[in-house]
C-alpha cells in the first residue's frame, strides 16, 4: 500500500507539504507546478487517501434546455436531475441557470462549470472570458478550451448498421431528428444521420429516400416521419429502422402500429438511450443503453480535476453502449 512518505520521497518534497496538498489545504501557498507533481506522482503510486471533500464554490449548471424540450426528452431532465444530486455528493455549491435566462446571467466570478444544451458561438465566446474550467455533457463545442464528456453516437450509429446486416437486413431505414445552429439559424445534421449516411455509403446500401429527419428528439415528431415514410414508400418500405432517440422510437412504433405493420415481422426498429418507458412500449424497444449516471458522474470528475487538482491539459471523453435486446428487433 503506498503511502504519504512514499509519494513525498518520489516526489522530493515534505511529507508536510504533500499530506497538505492531497488533502486540499486551503491555507497552503505552493507553486502550480509543485501541486502537479505531487498529483502526478501519487497517480503514478497508485495512492489512494481518505476522501474528505472540499467545498468547492461559484460553480454554475448551465442547462441551456426549454421546459418543451426537457418535457419531450427525459434524457435530459434524467441528467439534469443527476448533476443535482452529484454536486450534493461531491460537496459542490451549484446555480442553475436556463437558456431564458440568457449568457448574460452568469457572473464573471464562477470557478468553474458544468454545461448540457447547444450553445452559439458568442456564447461560447462570453464563457472563454469568464473561465476555462467548464465541462460540457453530450457536445463537444470548444475541445480546444473546454472538457467534455459524451457517447459515442457515431461508433452506435455503426454497431447498429452492422447488427441490422448481420441480421440479414440489407433495406435499413433512418427515422431522426435535426438540431437547430443557433449561429445560422438553420437545422443541421445531427452526428447520427451523419455517420448513417457515410458507413452506409461505405456498405454501398445507402438509400436517400430511407431517411426520413425533422427537427426535433419528440414523441410527435417520430410518429410524423414515420407515418410520412409509410405513405411515401408504400410496399417499398425498409424492413427496419434506425432509430435516432427513444422518445422518437416511441412514436415510430405507434404509427407501425397503427398501420397494421408486424414488428419486427414486418419492420424492425432499434433505437438509442433506453429511457424508462421503452421496456414497456409495443413491442419493448431494442435500444443502446446510454449510462446517464456516468456521464454526469464523469463530468463531476473532470471539473473538479479543473477546480481543485488545477489540470491544464483539455479532455474529451467518449462513452461507449450496451445493446440491450428486446422485441422490436429480429
Amino acid at each position: 500500500m503506498t503511502t504519504i512518505k512514499k509519494v513525498a520521497e518520489e516526489a522530493g518534497f515534505s511529507i508536510t507539504t504533500v499530506s497538505r496538498v492531497l488533502n486540499n489545504d486551503e491555507k497552503l501557498s505552493v507553486s502550480d507546478e509543485t501541486r502537479e507533481k505531487i498529483y502526478e506522482v501519487a497517480e503514478k503510486l497508485s495512492y489512494r487517501k481518505k476522501t474528505v471533500r472540499v467545498l468547492v464554490k461559484n460553480i454554475a449548471f448551465l442547462y441551456w434546455l426549454t421546459d418543451k424540450e426537457e418535457l419531450e426528452d427525459v434524457y435530459f431532465k434524467a441528467m439534469r436531475l443527476e448533476i443535482e444530486k452529484l454536486a450534493k455528493l461531491y460537496n459542490i455549491e451549484i446555480k442553475t441557470y436556463k437558456i431564458a435566462d440568457g449568457i448574460e446571467a452568469i457572473p464573471d466570478e464562477i470557478e468553474g462549470f458544468i454545461a448540457v444544451g447547444i450553445f452559439s458561438d458568442k456564447e461560447l465566446n462570453t464563457l472563454r472570458k469568464k473561465t476555462n474550467k467548464g465541462v460540457f455533457i453530450d457536445s463537444t463545442p470548444d475541445p480546444k478550451t473546454f472538457d467534455s464528456v459524451r457517447p459515442d453516437l457515431a461508433q452506435i450509429t455503426k454497431e447498429t448498421v452492422d447488427y441490422l446486416v448481420e441480421t440479414g437486413h440489407s433495406k435499413i431505414g433512418l427515422i431522426g431528428g435535426t438540431y437547430h445552429n443557433p449561429n445560422t439559424d438553420l437545422d443541421e445534421m445531427d452526428i447520427r444521420e451523419e455517420t448513417f449516411r457515410t458507413y452506409m455509403q461505405e456498405k454501398e446500401l445507402l438509400n436517400e429516400n430511407y431517411i426520413f429527419c425533422h427537427r426535433g428528439f419528440s414523441v410527435e415528431n417520430g410518429y410524423q416521419q414515420t407515418m410520412k415514410a409509410i405513405q411515401n414508400l408504400g410496399e417499398q418500405l425498409p424492413t427496419a429502422f434506425f432509430v435516432s432517440g427513444d422518445p422518437i422510437a416511441v412514436g415510430c412504433l405507434q404509427a407501425l402500429n397503427e398501420s397494421g405493420l408486424a414488428i419486427p415481422g414486418r419492420v424492425s426498429v432499434i433505437s438509442i438511450n433506453n429511457i424508462s418507458v421503452a421496456k414497456y412500449v409495443s413491442p419493448p424497444l431494442t435500444t443502446f443503453h446510454i449510462d446517464t449516471k456516468e456521464l454526469c458522474k464523469v463530468a463531476i470528475q473532470l471539473l473538479l480535476e479543473r477546480v481543485v487538482e488545477k489540470r491544464k491539459i483539455v479532455k474529451t471523453i467518449y462513452i461507449g453502449a450496451e445493446l440491450v435486446k428486446r422485441k422490436s428487433a429480429l
